[in-house]
């Protein structure tokens, strides 16, 4: 079977200085408040080691059962302008895709512009391809939301 990949580029601007969004990406309690696809799902960091050469674990899937496995590795953390990770998708003990994911956090007025590039391959056919793609709109469409929530607490 032939090795299925896709990049793309993800961009959006939010309401947050890049020190302040460098910390809702990186810190894993933050991570979990936005890091699912929807509000249907759920990511529990199981380990997080948020340094270079480290690794981070952990599981998203619906709150009753968060079966998809994910394991982190960082490779470049200069913060608060970029990070650059790998992640590998797993499923009933099977690798299903593995990427490459790099941050880009700019300075824009009082907020930040973000890029997010992800380059994956499938091993599990074409569809895993759009669905990697659509988790990934879905996690920073609840980024968006979660750094309006710190911006203007209630």
């Amino acid at each position: 079977m032939p090795l299925d990949t896709k990049s793309f580029d993800l961009h959006r601007t939010l309401p947050l200085s890049p020190a302040k969004l460098w910390e809702l990406m990186t810190d894993a309690h933050h991570r979990e408040k936005w890091g699912g696809p929807d509000d249907q799902t759920v990511l529990v960091v199981d380990v997080a080691d948020v340094r270079v050469g480290g690794e981070d674990r952990h599981r998203c899937g619906p709150a009753e059962a968060p079966e998809f496995e994910v394991t982190t590795r960082w490779y470049d953390l200069t913060a608060p302008e970029r990070a650059v990770f790998t992640e590998t998708l797993i499923f009933g003990g099977e690798a299903v895709c593995t990427s490459l994911v790099t941050y880009n956090l700019e300075a824009a007025g009082k907020g930040t512009r973000l890029g997010v590039t992800v380059a994956v391959s499938s091993f599990s056919g074409p569809e895993t391809l759009g669905e990697f793609q659509n988790g990934w709109d879905g996690g920073l469409t609840n980024l968006e939301n979660y750094a309006q929530s710190v911006a203007q607490p209630t």
